[in-house]
């Protein structure tokens, strides 16, 4: 009989460690753990993958785009939205709960003597990032994978997978976020994010601000990399709405690729893709254009779970992981280009360290009424101070309380089906990745 926890209980327990959104900007410990692990971040090429929205996105088609050019990926994205394992990925699939448990054990003596060293020296133990990182980094090494897509977890430069070295770096568009720790303006935003851009690498910019593409050709000119730019080097040369999706053009590095079937919803998922394609030529290096079959190929493959999608019909119900302003922007934007809801009720619940009050005002244009709600998460804001922003955003007459998700669901459904719009009423459940989280185990039948 086996002593070895499942893998939920792993997580659990890695759970009580320093957690990953309280950060002490420090390459130490990480560096530490994977120097004593052989440095498995260096066993494979890497497509590093940094910005404030669309990260999560981009490293998905950029891994969708690599399995169709026949080589082996992993994928490390964060945060999860059902399972943890899902932040760990080999070949599109979440890592079985049996090789996480091995690569754990394999490196469970090593994270004692990190933790060791640091509390002696009055630090911290490993967070629970960090331990996720590494054993990623070890999960890669042992398959071996042809390629790995890592997306930063938070900021760039001392972010913890910024112990490995991208070959390609993209920066999906930055706006303003983590303040405490990035910084108030977008410039000391950038100047981290830029961090994971290397010598000698290529750097693939999404379109941005004037201030943040400033500081990010600084980077570049600095490290002596190469430089893609959207808009210039590349982009979206055309787009229309399709069932289940957009039909995009895209005026990659070497070519430009038609009919090419995108599976989500948005403009901006459009621009997501422009850039994907283009780190994916980045990275394949070749002379000509690729092959634009296995391009079609690699985006009618994505899926990005919990990114505008679509989890049932009559009414509608929408989730969007959208957790700040610029996020939330974008996902109203969104709603008008794809969707034609004649009546749409946002559930909303935000994490406390979010700025709620910033969602709200961008989210008002695109919902009739809203109920607000409270993520089942100990960062979440409480409900009844969410409810007295939202008052300031809509009209008390729009506004609903409902403290448990599974009420603020039901109310929703209600009042959208009493719309009086048959068929073209619909629910958004977004505001936090937790609360999206908690709509997939609801609707999908997910479970963690």
């Amino acid at each position: 009989m086996s002593d070895r926890p499942d893998a939920h209980e792993l997580f659990r327990s890695l759970e009580q460690r320093w957690p990953e959104n309280v950060i002490e900007p420090s390459l130490a410990r990480i560096s530490a753990l994977t120097e004593l692990l052989g440095d498995p971040q260096h066993a494979f090429p890497v497509i590093h993958v940094t910005g404030t929205n669309g990260k999560s996105s981009t490293a998905r088609m950029i891994e969708s785009l690599m399995r169709a050019f026949g080589l082996r990926t992993g994928l490390f994205t964060s945060p999860h939205l059902v399972d943890a394992r899902e932040r760990i990925c080999l070949d599109g699939e979440p890592i079985s709960a049996e090789r996480l448990l091995d690569v754990w054990e394999e490196i469970a003596p090593y994270v004692a003597i990190v933790d060791e060293r640091s509390t002696a020296e009055g630090g911290p133990v490993l967070s629970y990032f960090e331990v996720l990182t590494a054993m990623a980094f070890v999960a890669f090494s042992d398959a071996p994978v042809d390629v790995a897509v890592i997306e930063v977890g938070l900021g760039g430069g001392w972010d913890s997978t910024n112990v490995a070295d991208g070959a390609v770096a993209v920066v999906t568009p930055v706006g303003l976020d983590h303040r405490e720790y990035l910084g108030d303006s977008l410039s000391d935003i950038a100047r981290e994010k830029g961090g994971i851009i290397k010598p000698g690498s290529v750097a693939v910019l999404a379109q941005q601000d004037v201030d943040v593409a400033e500081v990010l050709l600084e980077r570049i000119a600095e490290v002596d990399a190469a430089v893609a730019r959207e808009g210039i080097e590349f982009g979206v040369v055309a787009r229309a709405l399709a069932v289940g999706g957009q039909m995009l053009t895209v005026k990659g590095l070497s070519a430009e690729y038609d009919e090419l079937f995108l599976p989500l919803f948005g403009e901006h998922q459009a621009h997501n893709a422009a850039v994907a394609l283009a780190a994916t030529e980045a990275f394949l290096g070749g002379v000509g254009p690729l092959d634009a079959d296995l391009v079609r190929q690699g985006f009618a493959s994505v899926t990005s779970p919990g990114r505008l999608e679509v989890l049932r019909r009559g009414p509608t119900v929408v989730v969007d992981a959208a957790h700040n302003p610029h996020g939330a922007r974008t996902l109203a934007a969104a709603l008008a280009d794809s969707f034609d809801f004649a009546s749409l009720v946002g559930v909303v619940g935000v994490l406390s360290d979010k700025d709620a009050l910033g969602i709200l005002e961008a989210l008002e244009p695109a919902l009739d009424r809203i109920v607000v709600t409270q993520p089942t998460s100990p960062r979440a804001m409480p409900v009844d101070a969410l409810a007295v922003l939202a008052s300031e955003v809509f009209s008390d007459d729009r506004v609903f309380v409902e403290p448990e998700f599974a009420d603020a669901l039901d109310r929703a459904l209600q009042l959208a089906e009493e719309s009086g719009a048959y068929g073209a009423g619909g629910v958004l459940v977004t505001g936090s990745v937790v609360l999206v989280g908690e709509a997939r185990r609801a609707l999908s039948g997910d479970d963690a």
